[in-house]
């Protein structure tokens, strides 16, 4: 499908230079922020951008700190869990805004569950799509069978091996990776692919997006910043059930974390929602977003 070609420019995050694609500038829009997962870039919103322009909104989707175009800094300290939700807030500064609707997928689901409890005054509304809260995640993860399903967040912790294995065959894991549940067999084009390899051949992108396991799931204190994020906001998940990381359990007590959260399961989808059901994905998010908007006025 076309897509809305939008506008990219360099946003200052935390002691980076972060890479965006917006769309929808114009007085009078609401900002909607999109965070993509691992192993993406700003690309995995291909999608959404144009759904959420055409309903009203100005949409900036930065490529997170370390992938394709930001900067890289070396050393997984840069990539603490503090700093990730910095960035969200030093580019909804910079966008003129006083608060943004947030949205985030996989890690990008964990920094925007972060960062809607450590900066409630820029949250409008959060929609999170199959990123579990770590405060359920890290009791959950103990247990099968989110434990048999989380054997590569171990792995990914690793010095080098996880470099060596994903980056072989010309990233034919993270084709895999990408592949791998049924729901998502023609999600993704040849093209896509490409697009998400070149990202991560860029040098230092791989080991930066690893970089996000091994800071966020070793350092105690990335973990605890994430475990107690809670948040007042009115909130919007959207599952994927055929997830083969994620099981459904990890919404079970979601209630503790996000009290206005309301839930929307799709039988047929999996882990990459936004890419394997972009129509149903769009329509929640718009009208979740747009009645989020009408309140405020």
């Amino acid at each position: 499908m076309n897509i809305m070609d939008p506008r990219h420019t360099y946003i200052q995050g935390a002691g980076v230079q972060l890479h965006c694609a917006v769309a929808g500038d114009g007085p009078g829009r609401p900002l909607v922020m999109l965070l993509h997962g691992f192993p993406e870039f700003w690309y995995s919103w291909r999608h959404q951008i144009p759904a959420l322009v055409d309903a009203g909104f100005q949409v900036v989707a930065p490529d997170l700190r370390g992938y394709n175009l930001s900067d890289k800094p070396s050393g997984k300290e840069s990539y603490h869990l503090k700093l990730l939700v910095e960035d969200v807030a030093c580019i909804v500064r910079a966008c003129g805004q006083e608060r943004a609707h947030v949205v985030g997928h996989d890690w990008g689901g964990i920094i925007a569950w972060t960062f809607a409890g450590c900066y409630p005054q820029l949250l409008k509304k959060l929609v999170i799509l199959n990123a579990p809260h770590m405060g359920i995640y890290l009791r959950k993860v103990k247990v099968p069978p989110q434990l048999f399903r989380s054997w590569y967040v171990a792995f990914f912790c690793l010095p080098l091996l996880p470099e060596l294995a994903l980056s072989a065959n010309h990233f034919a894991s993270v084709r895999n990776i990408l592949m791998a549940e049924p729901a998502a067999q023609h999600a993704f084009s040849d093209e896509d692919i490409a697009r998400y390899t070149e990202a991560l051949s860029t040098p230092g992108a791989l080991t930066a997006a690893l970089n996000y396991y091994r800071c966020g799931m070793l350092r105690r204190d990335a973990r605890e910043l994430a475990r107690h994020a809670r948040t007042d906001a009115e909130t919007l998940i959207l599952w994927g059930e055929q997830d083969h990381a994620l099981t459904i359990s990890l919404l079970e007590g979601i209630e503790n974390y996000a009290p206005r959260a309301c839930i929307q399961r799709f039988a047929h989808a999996g882990h990459w929602i936004q890419n394997e059901i972009p129509s149903d994905v769009n329509q929640a998010m718009v009208q979740f977003l747009q009645a989020a908007t009408a309140s405020a006025q």
